[in-house]
């Protein structure tokens, strides 16, 4: 059972249509940072390992980015199921104020902690 209510599935929904033409927007912003540094170009040693470290920067947000964007889209389509809200493991209520800070959230927080610690991220 979803203990979300209409309305605030409306507001959240709203939020993630902002998010993901955000996420959209940074992924276009970004492209032309990710491209491999022309290692011909004729500019100084130290020049060159920062234009290589800022193109890897700039990869590591594209990729986070990317898998935002899809948990984004995922959400929405949950809405379409009318799935929004649960969790995908265990399919308890993710809560209205976790989705209220992340609103593309796939997961309740005792489960995020499990996925976290499982894939080293906490």
């Amino acid at each position: 059972m979803n203990e979300l209510t209409t309305d605030q599935v409306a507001e959240l929904k709203q939020k993630l249509l902002s998010l993901r033409d955000e996420l959209k927007e940074l992924l276009s912003a970004t492209r032309d940072g990710t491209r491999p540094v022309d290692l011909d170009e004729p500019i100084g040693r130290l020049t060159r390992m920062d234009a290589i470290q800022q193109q890897s920067m700039s990869a590591a947000a594209r990729r986070s980015h990317n898998i935002r964007l899809a948990q984004v889209e995922q959400a929405l389509t949950a809405i379409a199921r009318d799935t929004y809200g649960l969790c995908r493991r265990c399919e308890d209520p993710i809560g209205h104020k976790r989705l209220e800070a992340r609103p593309e959230s796939p997961y309740c927080l005792d489960c995020q902690d499990e996925v976290d610690r499982k894939h080293g991220g906490g």
